[in-house]
């Protein structure tokens, strides 16, 4: 089992597309995929908290860690509707716990937000993270939803994104600033 998860995170962080064909139809890899969310969202907030230096604080990793996993929600469920609704292929067949669990597993990349403690330029690891998972974003909506193309994947994803980042930019300004 741990064998399998961990092949699994590699072969989703590879962006490899059997990989995700092999979650989608596994509805055993759903607690997995969650458990690739909640840890990319936790290293995110210790990757985020890191880059504050002298002003890391438990409250500021708890809630870049929430917000990290709120956006991820929201990105999935946006993501969900706009592929199946708005900008299905003839060939879309999915249903929530297929696009659930590769999208989980696309968030993998977001691990090495963890590595922003240790870089020059903290910001950086979470930029390479967020463009990595973005990056395997499309390649799980392409799967689990049957493009036979990557271009409306990227599209799909784009519109998921939009709203979430939009969300998670005022919110930290907010933070930021309060």
């Amino acid at each position: 089992m741990l064998v399998t998860f961990m092949r699994r995170l590699a072969g989703a962080a590879m962006l490899d597309a059997g990989t995700y064909e092999e979650i989608e139809a596994d509805r055993g890899a759903t607690t997995h995929a969650f458990l690739v969310v909640v840890l990319s969202s936790l290293a995110a907030g210790i990757g985020l908290n890191g880059a504050r230096g002298t002003e890391a604080t438990l409250s500021f990793f708890l809630v870049a860690s929430v917000l990290a996993l709120a956006s991820w929600a929201t990105f999935a469920l946006i993501t969900f509707h706009v592929g199946t609704r708005l900008l299905p292929h003839a060939d879309t067949r999915a249903n929530p716990g297929e696009l659930l669990r590769t999208l989980g597993f696309a968030a993998a990349p977001g691990l090495i937000q963890v590595f922003a403690l240790f870089v020059p330029v903290p910001l950086a690891a979470s930029a390479l993270a967020f463009a990595w998972t973005i990056a395997a974003s499309v390649v799980a909506v392409r799967q689990a939803l049957d493009f036979p193309s990557t271009g409306r994947a990227i599209a799909v994803c784009v519109i998921g994104w939009g709203l979430p980042l939009a969300i998670a930019a005022t919110l930290a300004v907010a933070v930021a600033g309060g």
